[in-house]
């Protein structure tokens, strides 16, 4: 408590905030409450030379939690790491998305309600200025691909015999292929979509080791955003797929995976910026940390 000039005490602690027990019900009793994933965080972070370990534990041990699994209307976390020999799979070479291709070693995904993405991003804005206040913010990591996404579509290999899409962060797969690609114009970007939903997803997956891939569309950042993280590049034009991998990513990566750029440069209508294999983390430990570099 503090006082005015006038000396009149001035509330300043989270007594002074309604959180009582009656507005979380209030809160609960309206709006969307389902169980799709209409929204995607989905972040790709690289660690600054010397720093793995630190940031391994600081992500796991605080930030997963914290700065994400605890916010509103985020049901399902997982974390993703591209070892270097990942890393060394990347494509293109000269990629849109990643500075050079092999930046960013660790990858996060997150589900968010459909309907609730303006309440989430409330709430996200609000506690990581205040992680960031309390030291709580480790510094020494880059931001290469982070943003908000919308679900667009879910292509199955299996129909419905398969995990549905809300169940891809918690279900056990083997490994997860980041797919970045930039239509031609935004005016063909939902021809794009059409093409590969259609024809490209549905051919491609079809006795794969891919049980599905999840489409997505990024949004643009709010202006109050942390600084540390830049503006979303491509929201009028860019498509964000989701592999979902039965199987270790590097067992017949050539010839799940040949061929991408090609296929969507042909048709016309954009192109690939980013093939990028990932296996799951172990939680709680700091597995595949010494195979970074």
């Amino acid at each position: 408590m503090t006082a005015d000039s006038e000396g009149t005490p001035e509330v300043t602690t989270a007594a002074a905030v309604d959180t009582g027990p009656a507005t979380y019900a209030e809160l609960a009793a309206v709006g969307p409450y389902g169980v799709h994933p209409g929204h995607a965080l989905i972040t790709m972070v690289e660690p600054h030379p010397g720093h793995e370990y630190a940031y391994n534990r600081w992500y796991e041990d605080d930030h997963y939690i914290a700065g994400a699994m605890a916010m509103p209307w985020i049901f399902a976390g997982r974390r993703w790491v591209a070892t270097r020999e990942l890393q060394l799979l990347r494509r293109p070479e000269e990629s849109a998305v990643a500075r050079p291709v092999t930046a960013g070693c660790y990858l996060s995904t997150y589900w968010i309600t459909a309907g609730r993405y303006d309440e989430h991003m409330k709430w996200t804005v609000g506690i990581n200025k205040r992680l960031n206040r309390d030291g709580r913010v480790h510094q020494d990591r880059t931001h290469v691909f982070t943003a908000f996404q919308d679900h667009l579509a879910t292509v199955y290999r299996d129909g419905a015999a398969g995990p549905r899409d809300f169940h891809a962060l918690d279900h056990p797969y083997a490994g997860l292929v980041l797919e970045v690609i930039d239509a031609d114009g935004p005016e063909r970007r939902e021809v794009l979509l059409e093409w590969l939903c259609a024809r490209h997803l549905p051919r491609r997956l079809s006795g794969s080791p891919a049980a599905m891939v999840t489409v997505f569309r990024p949004t643009p950042l709010p202006g109050d955003r942390m600084s540390y993280v830049r503006q979303v590049e491509g929201v009028d034009t860019r498509l964000t797929l989701l592999w979902f991998l039965q199987r270790d990513p590097r067992d017949g990566w050539a010839e799940q995976f040949a061929g991408l750029e090609e296929e969507v440069a042909e048709s016309g209508l954009g192109r690939v910026e980013l093939v990028a294999p990932f296996l799951p983390t172990v939680p709680g430990t700091d597995r595949y940390v010494s195979e970074l570099r």
